[in-house]
């Protein structure tokens, strides 16, 4: 089973760990420091109080590595556009591409009666991803664990192993189940959902909330989930977003609530926003915010909340790389 994790970061680096340890071929796609020091060390994930060394096949060009059973795309959402052309020689005509990011993945409206067919700018602008990797190829999968890439070539695991995944149409098919079992040989949990664009929509109304509100705050969960003020901007935020998905028929299983007190009981754990920000990388704004922005005004249903944050974090971001003095 062959596997290539396409941006192998903190989440990234993770799963090609773990899936090694199934006994499947796996192969990084990084760049920089970060690859130079698994080249040279291997990547050291740190992970329940013990370091263990993968040493695995690592580049930056996809065409070294040939044609995949699996394409993992462990990348931030605002990279993947630019980067679907390097993907395009580990395709084969049976690859299945894993979703592995934040965000609405470029297949989650195909054969949707209303929205198929209508590329957002801050999901697919113009098409490119779905006509390049097809969403007949698409496998979806929900990030829960914290990760972070604390020095080149080595990662630390903070909390959590669970990847649910699923077939957009609810199936449970052969090449699912194959990647179900890989991921738990590796010791990660990974449940095969049947509504797995439910849960995507799930996670994304934290990401839209937490995550901005991380970043011009400079707090961690536990403070943005439990403070009065901040709590309540989360849950405007998500009521918001929850509208857009009752319209589109997107179930929440958790209600708004639960699912801040859940983000809250991870304790003092910066979201991912926040350590941008912090190492002056570029952030998630728009597949995290501005995608629910452009569902609302695409809708019709007012997101004056999230319009207030995503301004804000707009502002934030153009600070942080220098674009705006």
């Amino acid at each position: 089973m062959k596997v290539c994790v396409f941006g192998a970061g903190a989440i990234g680096g993770y799963l090609g760990v773990c899936l090694a340890r199934s006994g499947a071929d796996v192969s990084l796609i990084a760049r920089g420091p970060h690859l130079e020091a698994m080249r040279a060390s291997g990547l050291r994930l740190q992970y329940d109080g013990e370091e263990h060394v993968a040493h695995l096949r690592c580049t930056d060009n996809a065409a070294e590595l040939g044609e995949q059973d699996y394409l993992i795309i462990g990348l931030k959402a605002h990279q993947i556009d630019e980067a679907v052309d390097a993907m395009v020689p580990l395709l084969g005509s049976s690859t299945c591409i894993v979703t592995a990011s934040n965000g609405i993945p470029y297949w989650y409206f195909h054969g949707d009666a209303r929205l198929s067919g209508v590329h957002f700018r801050s999901i697919d602008p113009g098409g490119k991803q779905c006509d390049t990797l097809g969403p007949e190829r698409a496998i979806g999968c929900v990030v829960f664990p914290a990760a972070e890439v604390v020095a080149p070539g080595i990662i630390r695991h903070e909390h959590g192993r669970k990847f649910p995944i699923g077939e957009p149409g609810g199936q449970k098919s052969p090449r699912l189940e194959r990647l179900h079992e890989a991921m738990v040989a590796g010791g990660l949990d990974a449940p095969m959902r049947e509504d797995i664009r439910d849960e995507i929509w799930l996670k994304l109304c934290g990401n839209l909330c937490f995550n901005p509100i991380s970043a011009l705050t400079l707090a961690t969960i536990d403070i943005i989930a439990s403070e009065p003020g901040t709590r309540a901007i989360c849950r405007a935020m998500m009521l918001e977003a929850k509208a857009i998905g009752d319209y589109v028929g997107l179930r929440l299983r958790v209600d708004v609530e639960r699912r801040i007190d859940g983000a809250g009981a991870l304790g003092p754990h910066k979201m991912s926003m926040l350590q941008d920000l912090e190492r002056g990388r570029s952030m998630e704004v728009e597949p995290l915010v501005g995608v629910v922005q452009e569902l609302g005004l695409y809708t019709g249903i007012p997101t004056p909340t999230t319009d207030v944050v995503l301004a804000l974090i707009r502002q934030r971001a153009q600070y942080a790389t220098g674009s705006l003095h």
